[in-house]
């Protein structure tokens, strides 16, 4: 079972986070590069700041190619963005007709995670779930509680999987202490 705020991620997924961050940044605009460089932060601690819940900016597309943001509860498990909504909702259909998708995590001037990504769909309502989904509901149930939700039909879960993630942090120091 998962701790609220524990570290999830093996020494792997962090490797496979740190390579994720060095190659954004590496790839990135100059001017991306001027703002973040010397003010950024490793995989590990990014994942010691990033537990329990992280209030998300979501951006999905709309069928015209129209950008829609709207907020989503986040949970950075295993170096990957997870989040839930309503299946009912505008950024569920948006995201079951294209997958793509880009959040943000900031907590005011102090940390600004970004990234881009495909979300896969962790519990369908048609079709198998997730490998993981029976220990990640477990995580959710107690993070939110057991009786939330409905569990089995007022809420999708989707994992973001990132090929671009950026983070700016420019007191590493003020954040590892919150």
């Amino acid at each position: 079972m998962y701790a609220a705020a524990a570290v999830l991620e093996t020494p792997e997924e962090r490797d496979a986070l740190q390579a994720l961050l060095d190659a954004s940044l590496s790839g990135a605009t100059t001017h991306l590069r001027s703002i973040v460089t010397g003010r950024t932060i490793t995989a590990e601690q990014l994942t010691r700041i990033l537990t329990g819940m992280c209030t998300l900016a979501l951006a999905t597309v709309t069928a015209k190619g129209e950008p829609r943001i709207s907020g989503a509860d986040g949970h950075f498990l295993h170096g990957k963005w997870h989040f839930g909504t309503a299946p009912t909702a505008a950024k569920a259909r948006h995201l079951a007709a294209r997958p793509a998708a880009s959040v943000a995590h900031m907590r005011g001037e102090d940390l600004g995670v970004f990234t881009h990504g495909k979300v896969e769909i962790l519990n369908p309502r048609d079709g198998d779930p997730a490998a993981d989904w029976p220990d990640l509901l477990a995580y959710f149930k107690d993070f939110y509680g057991d009786d939330a939700f409905d569990w089995e039909s007022d809420v999708v879960y989707y994992r973001l999987h990132p090929h671009w993630m950026t983070v700016y942090a420019p007191d590493v120091a003020k954040l590892v202490g919150q």
